[in-house]
C-alpha cells in the first residue's frame, strides 16, 4: 500500500500493467483448456501454467486494490 498518493502518471502505469496481466491470465486459461482436451495431455505444463495463472490472479488483486482507494468506515 502506498504511503502517499499515486500520481495520474503512476495510475495509468498501473492500470496499463493491470490490463496485460488480465490479458496474459485470460490467454493462460485458454491455453490450459486447449492442453487439458489434446491427448494425452501433458500435466507437468499444466500445472506450471495454473501455478503462473494463479500468481498473475493474485497480482491482478493486488493491483486493483492499490487503484480503488480505501473507503473509510
Amino acid at each position: 500500500m502506498a504511503l502517499h498518493p499515486l500520481s495520474d502518471t503512476e495510475i495509468e502505469h498501473l492500470r496499463q500493467q493491470l490490463q496485460a496481466l488480465q490479458v496474459e491470465h485470460r490467454d493462460l486459461d485458454q491455453v490450459i483448456t486447449h492442453l487439458a482436451q489434446t491427448p494425452p495431455p501433458d500435466e507437468l505444463l499444466i500445472r506450471r501454467l495454473k501455478k503462473r495463472k494463479l500468481a498473475l490472479k493474485d497480482r491482478i488483486l493486488q493491483l486493483e486494490q492499490t487503484l480503488v482507494p480505501d473507503i473509510p468506515a
